[in-house]
This record gives structure tokens, C-alpha cells and sequence, in this order.
């Protein structure tokens, strides 16, 4: 997946957000690659998910 260019500032925040996925990335939900691109596994909890996605 690829991360957006920057948050759109919305709540909750979308999936692509660039936080999003960096905090899927902490908890072990998701692999970063290089700086945008990050490999997220198929079953991400809905817990975690609403925690990353939290403002």
C-alpha cells in the first residue's frame, strides 16, 4: 500500500494516512519498504486498526 502525501485531516483518519500506516507499522500490523510503501497484512484487527486510526 501506498502512503498518501500527507493527512487529510479528517476523523477518524483514512487508511492510506501516512500516520496510519506508520502506527500499523509499530504494533506489527504492517511491514515498512522504503519511505511511502508499506506491506500490510490481510487480517489487521479491528482494535488495533481503530487505534492507529484515531485522532
Amino acid at each position: 500500500m501506498t502512503a498518501k502525501k500527507k493527512c487529510c485531516k479528517d476523523k477518524p483518519r483514512c487508511k492510506k494516512c501516512p500516520v496510519v500506516l506508520m502506527r500499523l507499522s509499530k504494533a506489527g500490523c504492517a511491514e515498512r519498504i522504503d519511505k511511502v510503501h508499506y506491506k500490510v497484512d490481510n487480517k489487521v484487527p479491528k482494535k488495533v486498526l481503530k487505534e492507529a486510526r484515531a485522532r
